[in-house]
Order: C-alpha cells, then sequence, then structure tokens
C-alpha cells in the first residue's frame, strides 16, 4: 500500500508534488484552455530545464546514459502523482520511455538513442499489425542482403508516428545461410526510401497516430536492436512497461476526480443543500472511493513484486486491466455528479472520461489481457492471488 513506503519513497512523492505546484501549475495556467490544442515547443522545453534541474527528467533514463535509472516502484510513486495533478503537461517531465532502444550499441547509440535522450529528435514503436479483410497474409517480414534487412510489411496505430524521426519496428526476418531467422526489433529512420505513412489520425482522447507502409525498406543490420531472435521479448518488455505506467496514470486520474467531486459535493449548492448530504449522492460518492482504495492498494503491490526482480507479468496484466476499468467507472461516476457541465468540450472531466475510455485498448485490450491472465494461471501455472 501507499501507505508503507520507505522515506526515501515518501520524500520523493513530497519533491514531485512540489515541482507540481512550484512549475508546472504556473505553466499550465498560461495554456490555451483546449485540452486538445498542441503544446508550444517553447513550453514542452521549459518543462524538460525544470524536470531536469530538479532531478526527475533522468528518474526514468538508465544509468549509463545519464539517468538515475529509479526502479519500477519509484515510478510508480512519480506517475501517480503527476497524474493526479491532470496536467496537460505532465507527460513532458520523465525522460522518454526507452523500450528496446536500451539495445542500441556503436552508431545506433550515438545517432539515435543518445539525442533521444537529449530530445533533439523523437521516436515511435511500431508494433500493431492491421487487422481486418484487407490486412496482408503475412505480418512485417524482412530478409537479409548482405549488410542490410530489406522490410516489407504495414504497422497500424503507431501512436506519436507523425512527429517521430525514426521508428523502432518488430520484423520477422527470414532464416538464411547467413544466420538464423526470428523476430527482431530494427531501427528504421523516416525518411528511408520504401517508408511511407500511409495514413494519419487521432485517437478520442486526442493521441495521433499513423499507419505504415513499408516496400522493401533497406536498413544496416547494426540497427536491430540487440540480435535477430530477441524481438518478441524486448517489444513485450516495453509493453510490460507501458502497462504498469497505464495503471499509475489511471489510478492518479482516480485521485483527482475523487477530489474533484469532493470539493463538489461539500461546497454550497443552489439548492440551499450540499449534494454531499444527499444519500443517493454519498452512495454514489461511495464507490468511487472504494474503486480508488482497491486500484491503488494493486498498483502498489504489482510494483513491489516488479521491483523485487520479479517479472509479474500475470501481475501487471491484472493490474493494467482492474486500474484503467475502475478509473473508467470513477469518471464515469464523476461526471453523473457533477452534472451536464461535465459534458462540455474542454471541462476537465469531458478530457478525462475519453482518456480513461483509451486506457482499455492502449498497451493491450483488457480482453485480450484477460485471455493472457487465464492462459498463464491454466498453461504456465503463473500468476497469484
Amino acid at each position: 500500500m501507499p501507505e508503507s513506503l520507505t522515506p526515501e519513497l515518501l520524500k520523493l512523492q513530497t519533491g514531485v508534488k512540489s515541482f507540481i505546484e512550484e512549475e508546472l501549475r504556473p505553466l499550465d495556467e498560461g495554456l490555451d484552455g483546449d485540452p486538445y490544442a498542441p503544446i508550444p515547443d517553447q513550453v514542452r522545453r521549459r518543462v524538460r530545464e525544470t524536470s531536469e534541474a530538479s532531478g526527475l527528467y533522468g528518474a526514468s533514463l538508465p544509468s549509463d546514459v545519464g539517468g538515475l535509472e529509479s526502479g519500477p516502484l519509484a515510478l510508480v510513486v512519480i506517475r501517480e502523482a503527476l497524474a493526479e495533478c491532470n496536467s496537460r503537461l505532465a507527460r513532458f517531465v520523465l525522460g522518454p520511455r526507452l523500450g528496446a532502444l536500451r539495445a542500441a550499441r556503436g552508431e545506433a547509440r550515438k545517432r539515435f538513442l543518445e539525442p533521444l535522450i537529449r530530445g533533439e529528435i523523437a521516436t515511435a514503436f511500431a508494433f500493431t499489425e492491421p487487422s481486418g479483410t484487407d490486412a496482408p497474409q503475412r505480418p512485417t517480414w524482412a530478409n537479409r542482403d548482405g549488410e542490410e534487412l530489406v522490410i516489407t510489411g504495414r504497422k497500424s496505430y503507431v501512436t506519436n508516428g507523425g512527429s517521430a524521426d525514426f521508428f523502432t519496428v518488430l520484423v520477422n526476418v527470414d532464416e538464411d545461410d547467413a544466420g538464423p531467422g526470428g523476430a527482431a526489433m530494427v531501427i528504421v529512420e523516416k525518411d528511408t526510401p520504401g517508408l511511407s505513412i500511409t495514413r494519419t489520425f487521432a485517437s478520442m482522447e486526442g493521441g495521433s497516430h499513423v499507419e505504415l507502409a513499408l516496400e522493401k525498406v533497406r536498413t544496416p543490420i547494426s540497427n536491430v536492436l540487440g540480435e535477430i531472435g530477441q524481438g518478441m521479448p524486448r517489444a513485450m518488455d516495453t509493453i510490460g512497461e507501458e502497462r504498469l505506467e497505464q495503471a499509475a496514470n489511471a489510478t492518479g486520474l482516480m485521485l483527482w476526480a475523487v477530489g474533484l467531486v469532493t470539493q463538489h459535493i461539500t461546497g454550497p449548492h443552489r439548492s440551499g443543500r450540499r449534494l454531499g448530504d444527499l444519500e443517493g449522492v454519498r452512495m454514489r460518492y461511495a464507490d468511487m472511493r472504494i474503486e480508488t482504495y482497491a486500484a491503488r492498494s494493486m498498483l502498489y503491490r504489482t510494483a513491489r513484486l516488479v521491483d523485487s526482480g520479479d517479472a509479474a507479468i500475470n501481475e501487471v496484466m491484472a493490474t493494467k486491466v482492474f486500474c484503467s476499468e475502475a478509473a473508467g467507472r470513477v469518471i464515469d461516476q464523476a461526471v453523473q455528479l457533477v452534472g451536464g457541465q461535465a459534458l462540455v468540450v474542454g471541462h476537465p472531466l469531458e478530457h478525462a472520461y475519453r482518456r480513461v475510455r483509451s486506457m482499455r485498448l492502449s498497451g493491450g485490450a483488457s480482453d485480450i489481457l484477460r485471455l493472457g491472465v487465464a492462459r498463464g494461471a491454466i498453461e504456465f501455472e503463473a500468476g497469484r492471488l
């Protein structure tokens, strides 16, 4: 539970909340009131500069690139506190999620990893294959040609792909006389011949995405992250990090919503009575608090397991499902209690409602993860209660 955090983690939590009040809030107040408006570059740079000065920016980065390499539990503490402030700038406080790029070596490290950490370039993770009747019969694949891989395929729902300078792409490499085959994570630059963005679109919470087509795209074999055959574990490590992050974001939003509703139902009302004096309101409000308590308990238990070195794959999936779905219920109750004003585009609850709905798909759809939890328990005797 959050109550059993070490003194060091409590100090970290206090520091994050101070950073929010002293740095993020003033910048937030100067933004356009539209929650879907793009954040100006100068504001993003300012958040990063202040975050670096406070020591927060490097919390999510490995030590071999100058980061603090904070553990999963510390990152949950940070991310939950950032989500609770419900600031549009919160997502710029921590350094980029590196995922498979941690394995970049040599020239790939100099050209891609280090500039990414410095904020000079951006990347996107191209993992999802298209679905439907028009989807290619073969997932994105590659064959060797000398010192290059030749890649063909399509990727859908590549988040932030429109602003990316390069992509980390999951491909299946054919076995040949030059070496074994298997899945691989490969860096592909945006301007590589044969790579094209076939569709740009936005999702309901305001996220930007693209679809990619790769037609005999050539990229150096030195751009493979790790080794051929390690692609799927590296991709799943990236997704596992995202799932725990999504759960922390969900619980932070739940805390924010409970605080907002508490203030709303205990303040003056035109009826002359506090809304919080009505039994029906209290029942809904109590459910919000119960759901939030349960979600935070689950989140912190799972974070401790991962922090101890336990893979906890099933627990991470279960936590992501429960926290994201509980957040949907809590935000829905908050909208109901605040009333029609919460449905107006631009209201913080309207934006939160869209955001939590997307969480049930990001990092793995809830029902897919349910199947994963059941498969882990039934076929591999994995997971705990």
